[in-house]
């Protein structure tokens, strides 16, 4: 009867519109009430969910990458994607994938990237000729590139969900690869959609322009290398190093650009405190809600169950990819970590998945949830900036969904490509 309490009034508040936090929250009290145990125990876990040292990388992250959106960066790396990848066929799809590739080594948002690159691209594509699905369509997918590739918050949401054992360093570099990949085969997709529809490519700008272009942006480029470097050599944390990209930030862009101005700095400051206080609520509620499922033995019974299925780890990989893309649709991808982990991590482990590999499957799969309704977050805001509607957007997106799913496929299946270069680093 528990069970059917947490999940069923969990479930009755989201399809009513409930923020999720609420949700968590008001499911998990309503349990512990039920079952006799003090209220204060909701509380208690809520406080120690947030009280994460860890956490206080996701917010300086996301006010870094606000910043260099604002300060100029982000336009200096498209035009230098541009200059890379704009005479290939479909150019300025190429640019788009490009550019969200060197911008999500320094965001780490998927969201942040679809409407900062969104913002600067798609108004672009559409003037010069390309269908407007086709450009959000680019857009939305190749945002998914920065879940992948450091800093991304969500391995950060996950090795703290894995109960913190789990090296931030290793995830981080697990992704590297799986992120390139991702952005290869979406620019092969792009390449065959363009050629299909007729698009046009740009004028290529010569290699002393590509040589400057690249100058302009080393700057912003650098925080690549001073993030993944730092944290892969030990030099600093995590936590650490998201301090020094807001540092390195502000001074890029207020002392090399010059462009960062007194109220783009307040506007930055103010989106960074609202998206720490959203965060953290969430992950608070959802520690409650996941030590719950512990002390009702939810994944002793999903293990069990999954063993009556089968035992070979090839079946029970494609099941836990089925169910988590259908989660993925359904609820925001940082609260849907913490809920799970915990949950199918040890069911993973006990088929003999890693679990820095398996972090990489859930990110990707979740991932592809952030771009399908009627949760899809990334969908909504790429189809905000090109002033289109989702089912519009949908109706031509399904080649880039393959070039995604063909490289979830790869990556659950060879465990190599999420865990060679990790072992580089060793």
């Amino acid at each position: 009867m528990e069970l059917w309490i947490l999940f069923g009034s969990f479930t009755l508040l989201m399809l009513i519109g409930t923020p999720v936090a609420f949700c968590l929250g008001i499911a998990s009290f309503a349990t512990v009430v039920y079952m006799g145990l003090p209220p204060l125990v909701v509380f208690q876990r809520l406080n120690s969910g947030m009280s994460v040292f860890s956490l206080l990388a996701i917010p300086f992250f996301i006010y870094a990458g606000d910043l260099m959106v604002r300060g100029g960066i982000a336009s200096r790396i498209v035009a230098f994607a541009a200059s890379l990848v704009g005479h290939v066929r479909g150019g300025l799809g190429q640019v788009n994938i490009v550019t969200a590739t060197l911008f999500g080594g320094i965001s780490g948002s998927a969201v942040a990237e679809a409407a900062a690159v969104g913002g600067l691209m798609i108004p672009q594509m559409k003037a010069r000729g390309y269908g407007t699905d086709y450009a959000v369509n680019v857009t939305s997918m190749s945002a998914l590139i920065a879940l992948l590739l450091p800093p991304s918050h969500n391995m950060i949401i996950y090795s703290i969900s894995a109960g913190g054992k789990i090296s931030i360093a290793d995830l981080f570099t697990a992704g590297i690869l799986p992120g390139i990949l991702l952005a290869a085969s979406l620019m092969v997709t792009a390449y065959f959609v363009a050629r299909h529809r007729g698009y046009p490519t740009e004028p290529f700008p010569g290699f002393l322009m590509v040589a400057h272009l690249l100058a302009v942006a080393v700057p912003g480029l650098l925080l690549i290398a001073i993030i993944f470097g730092g944290v892969r050599s030990g030099i600093f944390t995590a936590t650490e190093s998201s301090c020094i990209a807001v540092i390195y930030a502000l001074l890029v862009t207020v002392f090399v650009y010059r462009q960062l101005n007194w109220n783009d700095f307040v506007h930055a400051t103010m989106g960074a405190v609202r998206t720490t206080a959203m965060v953290l609520l969430i992950i608070g509620t959802a520690a409650a809600f996941s030590w719950l499922m512990a002390f009702l033995k939810v994944p002793t019974s999903l293990v069990a169950w999954m063993n009556t299925l089968s035992e070979n780890p090839i079946i029970i990989l494609l099941l836990l990819n089925l169910i988590m893309l259908v989660l993925g649709t359904f609820m925001d991808m940082g609260p849907t970590i913490i809920i799970t982990t915990p949950i199918f991590l040890p069911i993973a482990q006990s088929y003999g998945i890693d679990p820095v590999h398996f972090g990489v499957i859930m990110i990707l799969n979740y991932g592809i949830g952030l771009n399908t309704p009627p949760v899809g977050a990334v969908q909504f805001v790429a189809c905000a900036v090109g002033k289109i509607s989702v089912w519009e957007a949908m109706r031509s997106i399904w080649p880039f969904y393959g070039a995604g799913v063909v490289v979830l496929l790869m990556v659950t299946y060879i465990p190599a490509i999420s865990l060679w270069l990790p072992s580089v680093f060793k």
